[in-house]
């Protein structure tokens, strides 16, 4: 079975960036994209016991009337959803992608996620959904809870696109962050980008060490690769950094169950995710 890019897409702002990103990833991946939608039929709620004053039959009458609306909400959705997809697959061909897929799903969308996990290379999403706060660091709760539950890469975007040119990866010189380094040496996503490499903390032999065999095994893959290490709080210093620099792609890691639920509560990783203006990969 070959592993598709496979783009969550709705009726939020961050449709069009998803449908550019996941674009641009398949065709560096070599890989079959897939826009997915998936409509959350949600419960329909409880009509009670309305047979009081108003009398038994108007109660009947009004259930028919909700199941109307529900079956007539599903069409509706259905319909929207047929033509989200419709569009994004033409946006696709027309940022060079060869065929691309579509796929409508109903039920839970993390559920529905966790199930294509096998079919996956890597999974692209907007920051927030179309029904998420608007609060610029807000993080959808979706997005969340894919985290959690999606072991294959994760592409967090922004609203707007740009194809990357420089990327980021914070290193600390663990079992952790060299897999990552690893894991982005062997990507064709990365080949003929430049790579920062990063540890915010003392500049101490042991820290030299390490980032010289990050940049020499990024080097080796045709990656040119910068290291720096600075000194300061860890976010404020890597959000810094990233300005300065002009990063346009931010890679993190994220790795077991303990990490993912640090991860999401009050951690460095959850931090940038909720602050980034440029697209975050979370490596799994």
């Amino acid at each position: 079975m070959k592993e598709h890019v496979m783009a969550c897409i709705d009726g939020s702002g961050y449709a069009t960036a998803v449908c550019d990103y996941a674009a641009w990833a398949s065709q560096r991946l070599e890989a079959p994209l897939t826009f997915l939608h998936v409509i959350d039929n949600h419960a329909p709620p409880e009509a009670g016991n309305l047979s009081g004053n108003i009398g038994l039959g108007s109660r009947e009458h009004l259930l028919e009337e909700l199941a109307s609306l529900d079956e007539r909400r599903a069409k509706l959705s259905r319909e929207q959803g047929r033509v989200m997809l419709e569009a994004a697959c033409q946006r696709a061909v027309d940022d060079g992608v060869d065929e691309p897929h579509s796929r409508q799903r109903n039920g839970e969308l993390v559920e529905t996620l966790h199930d294509l996990e096998g079919e996956t290379r890597l999974l692209v999403m907007g920051k927030r959904g179309e029904s998420a706060h608007r609060a610029s660091e807000h993080l959808g709760s979706n997005l969340e809870r894919v985290v959690r539950a999606v072991h294959r890469p994760i592409l967090m975007v922004p609203e707007t696109f740009r194809a990357p040119q420089r990327v980021m990866v914070a290193f600390d010189g663990s079992r952790t962050t060299r897999k990552g380094i690893e894991m982005i040496a062997a990507s064709p996503l990365f080949a003929g980008l430049t790579c920062h490499v990063v540890t915010v903390g003392a500049d101490i032999a042991d820290i030299q060490a390490q980032l010289d065999w990050a940049i020499d095994t990024l080097n080796d893959a045709g990656i040119k690769a910068h290291k720096a290490i600075r000194a300061g709080d860890v976010e404020a210093t890597l959000r810094d950094y990233q300005r300065e620099q002009a990063i346009d792609l931010l890679i993190m890691g994220a790795y077991g169950h303990s990490r993912i639920r640090h991860l999401l509560v009050g951690s460095t990783t959850t931090a940038m995710l909720r602050s980034a203006d440029v697209p975050l990969l979370l490596l799994r």
